[in-house]
């Protein structure tokens, strides 16, 4: 009878031991870092479409100007008097006064894109409700000067001093005119609207 009894625990050993050395199978692992892998692109993903909504909230609320969520990596259509304008934030990088992004403003009718102005806003978002967090932000006018050569697109690197690129919220374009007789200014407190 004491045989009987150690016959079905030694089995249940040798099994135990058997799931113990998967663990170091080399098909599991694989399947551990691609789970892992997943896991970082869902939330990546996340923070996209997140970003994308509070991008489409600001957008669907302003009368005037466009806002680019850095997150959403998304471009805005803004209607200006010189057309309808393409904007696309690249991705922000630290420096060492804050952050800096090439913002690209394309014509997205068949004419070229002209000379013009505009102010660029920028700042934090509240957490909790995606609104803007107006009290800290920053503004800077820029200009895109005449091209000798008809062009469609420019890119205009800006310098998002005060915040790194985990702070910044928001950029937002507006006031965009076709004069651009002036030089691009350095970052000033932006006046609340």
């Amino acid at each position: 009878m004491k045989r009987m009894v150690w016959v079905p625990v030694a089995l249940a050993l040798v099994t135990l031991s058997g799931c113990s050395s998967t663990a170091s199978n080399p098909q599991v692992k694989e399947l551990h870092q691609e789970v892992s892998q997943l896991n970082q692109q869902m939330q990546h993903l996340t923070t996209q479409a997140s970003a994308l909504e509070i991008q489409g909230q600001l957008n669907n609320h302003s009368q005037q100007g466009a806002w680019l969520v850095p997150q959403a990596n998304t471009p805005v259509a803004l209607q200006t008097q010189l057309g309808t304008l393409r904007l696309t934030l690249s991705p922000v990088t630290a420096e060492a006064s804050g952050s800096r992004a090439t913002l690209t403003v394309r014509s997205m009718d068949d004419r070229p894109l002209p000379a013009l102005r505009t102010t660029v806003i920028w700042g934090e978002l509240d957490p909790s409700t995606g609104k803007p967090l107006s009290n800290d932000s920053l503004s800077q006018t820029v200009v895109v000067p005449a091209s000798l050569l008809p062009q469609h697109s420019a890119s205009i690197l800006l310098r998002l001093s005060g915040l790194a690129p985990e702070q910044l919220g928001y950029v937002r374009v507006h006031n965009v005119t076709g004069d651009a007789t002036t030089q691009t200014s350095p970052a000033s407190p932006a006046s609340p609207e």
